[in-house]
């Protein structure tokens, strides 16, 4: 069961980020039918802003979802020996090089991970976390963490979100040109019945993509979430630690100071909106991961 859990997981991921590329591609190529008459121009423009993007962001992703959450990082085992030693211990279990540490000041308990790539991976913890979970707790959870590092869900999470707002970029840029002087077709085939069917398709691929994206984008991040869960079972070979340590997440009050784009990146949604299932969740229920855990 565990394991196929994570090949099923993993054949869901490749299908969205395949899908999420093929995204991009499709609304480049409806901004360039839409202002320069030329598909194949509008997809080159997307290849070449969301590689640009991607780059940009990837390089910096560290820096920037620490400092937007206010993560303090912790250098020295003395600061924090409990959580040093387990994720030091972690570490090398999942044989991932040892991440940053950081932890943000705030009661509710949660944590997260981010990096471009595992040697630069950083994990960051909640005071609250560590008040209120125990070592078992605490390692259901780290271990959840290391997995989305070993996983590659890190660098994933950062792509997907680069392409969502490489997609909103487009859809900006491609409906701002088009009121404002753009529209070859629109001037050059009035008469043009195919033509007018393909501008109209273009138009509201361009209205919808930035939904589309973000959809896409959340159902990755609700499919890693599963993963990770399975992947941390895999490595403490301890269930009822996660469990337990979702429980008590779950359990909790809303952070006070967490980044509204980083919301995905945490074990559990910081900001504790709702408990029914949708489409625009950052994560699956509590209570479906613990169903699924304790199948394991």
């Amino acid at each position: 069961m565990l394991f196929q859990q994570i090949e099923q997981n993993k054949r869901k991921t490749i299908l969205l980020m395949v899908g999420f590329f093929v995204l991009v591609l499709i609304i480049g190529g409806a901004v360039g039918y839409l202002n320069f008459s030329s598909a194949r121009a509008g997809i080159l423009l997307a290849a070449i802003v969301a590689a640009g993007y991607m780059g940009l962001t990837i390089s910096n992703s560290t820096n920037i979802v620490m400092s937007l959450n206010n993560g303090k990082e912790i250098t020295s085992k003395e600061q924090y020996p409990l959580l040093w030693n387990v994720v030091e211990e972690l570490a090398l279990i999942s044989k991932v090089p040892m991440p940053k540490i950081y932890v943000i000041e705030d009661a509710s308990p949660n944590a997260f991970a981010t990096g471009n790539a595992p040697d630069k991976a950083a994990v960051a913890v909640t005071t609250g976390i560590m008040e209120r979970l125990n070592r078992e707790e605490l390692e259901g959870v780290m271990a959840h963490e290391l997995s989305h590092i070993r996983n590659y869900d890190i660098r994933l999470s950062t792509i997907a979100l680069a392409l969502t707002a490489v997609i909103a970029l487009l859809a900006n840029m491609g409906t701002r040109m088009l009121w404002f002087g753009g529209g070859g077709r629109r001037k050059n085939n009035k008469n043009d019945t195919g033509g007018l069917i393909f501008m109209v398709i273009s138009l509201v691929l361009i209205i919808l993509a930035p939904l589309a994206a973000t959809l896409v984008q959340l159902a990755l991040s609700r499919n890693r979430e599963y993963l990770a869960d399975a992947s941390a079972v895999e490595l403490t070979r301890n269930p009822q630690g996660l469990i337990s340590a979702l429980t008590k997440i779950s359990d909790s009050p809303p952070m006070k100071k967490a980044d509204p784009t980083s919301a995905a990146l945490y074990i559990d949604n910081p900001f504790k909106k709702k408990k029914s299932s949708s489409l625009m969740d950052t994560h699956p229920s509590i209570e479906a991961r613990i169903e699924r855990l304790e199948e394991m």
